[in-house]
């Protein structure tokens, strides 16, 4: 597919994961296909049969927003995708694309894709301009963190690739974003999906574009630096204790993925919420012992003393360990129907804890196309996104989302029906 010969091992190839999002008919189906084809990351059947489609339909040329049609049809059809997925890979990095929904009443939907995503890609029609779509989609990948943004301003070959016209939504976007706070970085790039210019290969029809194309960016963007390499975080996933296995009687592990920090052995740690400190011993994992770890790593931990560890318990450092509290502020988007009200009673699940939660107070709402706080009388309605104050069954050591995204998120649960009616990025009081 593109042309890595069969069989061969991709697992140290740098992964990014980054959401689309974008109005209707922004070209966001077109933009995907563009890349999936260009990047030769499409199975030759697959190829044939947006070729063959394409001829019947009477399109005149290739159309790869196919590529994408079959995904949002089972949406329309009401089975459960929140988000389309798709994955390639080209020689310097694998992608995973989370295709968010762009309709204003699938908020909830962008924010599942964009929760876990590197990069944040909007698209603008440039004969649009920004549009309320655009400013909500960016808004909310500002309030997840989304460390990269870039601004594709899409169908360029529709305004006869006018340079004054990208300016002009470029200065659109930077007067209104001025208030963002979120993004280490925001690119803008001049692309006609459709044409392929500035998608995989440089555009000779935008020469007055200086920048690199959408891939190569999307190949070269700084990710390292992006995840909390400081603070240690580790929230226990799973105990090891074999058990039939007499060589490994003693032995007493801690499994999990490590969520910040540089972990070495030897350094003194603490278990929270206990507060019991004892030193790291050793690293290990299925491939053997290691002399350090760090995110997103998943290995097992074994400390000098025996301690009472179990799932749900986070390993620190005492020096820059996390908040333990029964109580925390957080900004949660409601993806129920039902609205979010003070009193309500909910299970929390934050890293591999759970607690139950009673909502103590609703004190504002985000409007996220103005980025105007407003009061929330009546509560959270679905898809609405404001700021609550929430009491806890029992302590959690947490993070500010700012912080570190994996210890400073959680999601709210019905306990009635165990659906994810809320999802929460902690901030600091």
């Amino acid at each position: 597919m593109n042309g890595r010969p069969h069989g061969e091992d991709t697992s140290t190839t740098e992964l990014l994961r980054f959401a689309t999002a974008g109005s209707v008919d922004d070209g966001k189906s077109t933009l995907i296909g563009r890349l999936l084809h260009d990047a030769k990351s499409i199975l030759a059947d697959q190829l044939a049969h947006v070729k063959e489609t394409s001829e019947r339909r009477g399109d005149g040329e290739l159309n790869l927003a196919l590529l994408t049609d079959g995904l949002r049809a089972e949406r329309e059809q009401g089975i459960t995708i929140d988000v389309a997925y798709r994955s390639f890979q080209t020689d310097r990095r694998r992608f995973i694309i989370a295709d968010c929904p762009g309709h204003e009443q699938y908020t909830r939907n962008m924010v599942t894709g964009a929760s876990t995503a590197d990069l944040s890609l909007v698209l603008v029609d440039a004969r649009n301009g920004l549009v309320r779509q655009s400013r909500r989609h960016a808004a909310i990948s500002a309030l997840l963190r989304t460390p990269h943004l870039v601004v594709c301003v899409n169908k360029m070959d529709l305004v006869d690739y006018d340079e004054a016209i990208f300016d002009a939504i470029v200065a659109d976007f930077k007067q209104w974003s001025a208030q963002l706070d979120g993004f280490r970085e925001v690119t803008f790039i001049p692309i006609s999906a459709l044409k392929g210019d500035n998608v995989v290969d440089a555009s000779t029809n935008m020469p007055w574009y200086t920048g690199e194309p959408l891939l190569h960016h999307l190949e070269t963007v700084e990710i390292s630096g992006d995840r909390n390499l400081d603070d240690w975080r580790f929230p226990v996933q799973w105990v090891v204790r074999p058990q039939n296995d007499e060589r490994h009687h003693d032995y007493r592990g801690y499994s999990g993925t490590v969520a910040g920090g540089v972990l070495t052995p030897g350094e003194e740690v603490v278990v929270l919420p206990s507060g019991r400190t004892t030193r790291l011993a050793a690293i290990d994992t299925i491939d053997g012992p290691l002399d350090v770890a760090f995110p997103p790593q998943s290995v097992t931990l074994l400390l000098e003393d025996d301690l009472d560890v179990s799932r749900g318990d986070l390993i620190a450092r005492p020096s820059d360990a996390p908040t333990v509290a029964r109580e925390l502020e957080a900004v949660v988007c409601w993806m129920a129907d039902r609205p979010l009200q003070p009193g309500g009673r909910y299970a929390i699940k934050h890293t591999t804890r759970a607690a139950r939660a009673v909502v103590d107070s609703i004190d504002w709402r985000l409007n996220v196309e103005s980025l105007d706080r407003e009061e929330a009388e009546g509560g959270l309605s679905l898809n609405e996104i404001g700021h609550v104050k929430l009491r806890l069954s029992a302590p959690l050591a947490f993070d500010s989302y700012e912080r570190n995204r994996d210890t400073g998120s959680f999601i709210l649960i019905d306990e009635a029906t165990n659906d994810t009616v809320g999802a929460g990025m902690i901030v600091t009081p």
